[in-house]
């Protein structure tokens, strides 16, 4: 955020003047961000998988119903794969060792899916 008087800016500012065919801002993302991410994310999961296991059963539960769509990629849609994440995010919230990371991660994989 910034400000600029008693103007308050949030998120993407573009001016253009003149020109042609200007694009703007392109925030497209691609395949590879998405796969990227995913592929950082799994790992942080399995180990909070790992950790929960005795602990907390029906919570280890979820999180194996939730990772094979995480993981399948294109072959999932993306509203599947934001409910996994947002169902192992919350998991996550209430660990605190593993969590934050986990947490961060899947916002960001969640917003690459349009979320």
């Amino acid at each position: 955020m910034s400000s600029g008087g008693d103007s308050y800016y949030f998120g993407d500012s573009v001016n253009m003047y003149g020109g042609r065919e200007n694009t703007g801002i392109d925030k497209r993302q691609t395949a590879l961000d998405t796969e990227r991410l995913t592929e950082e994310l799994l790992p942080m999961i399995r180990e909070l998988r790992d950790l929960l296991a005795a602990e907390a059963p029906a919570s280890a539960q979820v999180i194996d119903d939730n990772l094979p769509v995480i993981a399948s990629g294109a072959d999932a849609s993306p509203e599947r794969r934001r409910g996994a994440l947002y169902a192992v995010a919350a998991i996550a919230a209430t660990v605190s060792t593993v969590g934050p990371p986990i947490v961060e991660a899947a916002n960001k994989l969640i917003a690459l899916l349009g979320g």
